[in-house]
């Protein structure tokens, strides 16, 4: 079956979808659409659900913001890495956060749990804390809806480090310029969890949370991506691209 992801502007909807049902586009995306893709009645989008697969559809009408569409035809097309991968990543502030988000899900991250580390700046708490959620999950949709991923990883709600409580399987690794072991020479098999965060957080006098939870499994390890510091939003884009997560 041919891959639709680069003939039609992709678009998330929070609903089940149904080929020969209709749909409304949600409000942000019909703003995107008219108004940054000139997008107009009778062209051919995708659509996805996030529960499996995309749908060719078609634009049936415009009326300002409200975007009806004819959803036509289901496409069992997946584009998830086979491996699993859980970034525990160090809140950093404003547009480096939403850049560690959006390269995380581009690289295939299946979840992502940002942790208050002990050098994190931004401290939001409240509301001020679930708006900050909200905002990183749409930053995620918008991911997969530029990278052509049908599934949308899970943003959690931040959480203080000392609360983080380590789930999943798999390997676990903590990223930190002074691991004597290269990140390319741990193995991994189907499952990993990996810890990013600002230089003072992978450069501990003690150990952190994340490690503490981790460190008594076989498969836990500190790991680095070389001698150079990174700063903490290219940490964790760092190590997926290694030869490891290939």
């Amino acid at each position: 079956m041919k891959d639709t992801a680069a003939r039609a502007p992709r678009f998330y909807v929070d609903a089940a979808l149904r080929a020969g049902g209709t749909c409304i586009l949600p409000e942000d995306a019909a703003h995107h659409a008219v108004h940054v893709l000139r997008v107009r009645a009778g062209d051919p989008i995708t659509l996805f659900d996030g529960r499996g697969g995309e749908f060719a559809a078609r634009v049936a009408a415009i009326e300002r913001l409200r975007i009806r569409v004819d959803v036509l035809e289901h496409h069992a097309i997946e584009r998830e890495s086979p491996l699993r991968v859980v970034l525990v990543q160090g809140v950093s502030s404003g547009e480096r956060m939403d850049f560690a988000v959006r390269k995380a899900v581009e690289l295939g991250v299946a979840e992502i749990r940002p942790v208050l580390a002990a050098a994190s700046v931004a401290r939001p708490k409240g509301e001020r804390a679930a708006a900050r959620h909200v905002h990183w999950q749409r930053v995620a949709i918008a991911a997969c809806e530029q990278c052509g991923r049908n599934r949308v990883p899970a943003v959690h709600p931040m959480v203080n480090a000392a609360e983080y409580r380590e789930s999943g399987e798999g390997t676990r690794i903590l990223l930190s310029p002074r691991a004597d072991l290269a990140l390319s020479k741990v193995r991994i098999e189907r499952a990993v969890t990996i810890a990013a965060g600002r230089r003072r957080d992978s450069m501990p006098r003690r150990k952190p949370p994340f490690w503490k939870a981790a460190s008594c499994r076989p498969s836990s390890v500190r790991a680095s991506c070389g001698p150079r510091p990174r700063r903490s939003p290219r940490s964790p884009r760092s190590a997926r691209c290694g030869e490891t997560f290939s």
